[in-house]
């Protein structure tokens, strides 16, 4: 198929993102033959219709005003691959996290399995560090304060560290 527009696949997959958009869970779960979430960034699996709408409706509860804005959608062997950004404001509590009235807008990159034209999954892949810095309980690494907290939290790996790079470590392989 040299055009994505006409594969089914690649419709799948732009109404399940409307639908989700929308905040129609059933109907977003209902474009799956077998719903199924992978959240890479912290290793979740969300096996089942059930645990998918726990997530959305938990997304929702801390960000009603979330959309995920698709810049690219690419079909490819046995997937869809779709590049965009999550947007949101922080009214509410997400994973422990009480509401910071903070917006959020980060990349992510979803890929959204199938077998055959029957969608069975959509793993989302972005970096957790973006949406905890945007919501002010997370440093920039690079930052000052970002390298001032890595020391302070971490001072045996970092003295480590130094001590391999002057030479004085115990790991270094002999030559």
């Amino acid at each position: 198929m040299s055009d994505a527009r006409e594969d089914p696949r690649v419709t799948i997959v732009n109404e399940h993102m409307r639908l989700e958009n929308e905040h129609d869970f059933a109907g977003c779960i209902a474009e799956f033959s077998r719903a199924r979430y992978e959240v890479v960034a912290d290793n979740a699996l969300l096996d089942g219709g059930d645990r998918v709408e726990e997530f959305l409706v938990e997304n929702k509860t801390a960000f009603p005003d979330f959309r995920f804005l698709p810049t690219r959608v690419a079909p490819a062997t046995g997937c869809v691959v779709v590049e965009g950004r999550f947007t949101g404001t922080h009214l509410g509590s997400w994973r422990g996290l009480p509401a910071t009235g903070r917006k959020i807008d980060f990349p992510m990159c979803l890929i959204f399995d199938f077998e055959g034209d029957n969608l069975v999954g959509e793993r989302l892949y972005f970096d957790l560090g973006a949406p905890l810095r945007q919501l002010g309980v997370a440093d920039d690494p690079n930052s000052p304060r970002g390298k001032l907290t890595m020391v302070l939290t971490h001072p045996v790996v970092i003295a480590k560290a130094l001590l391999r790079m002057i030479g004085l470590g115990g790991n270094r392989k002999s030559s």
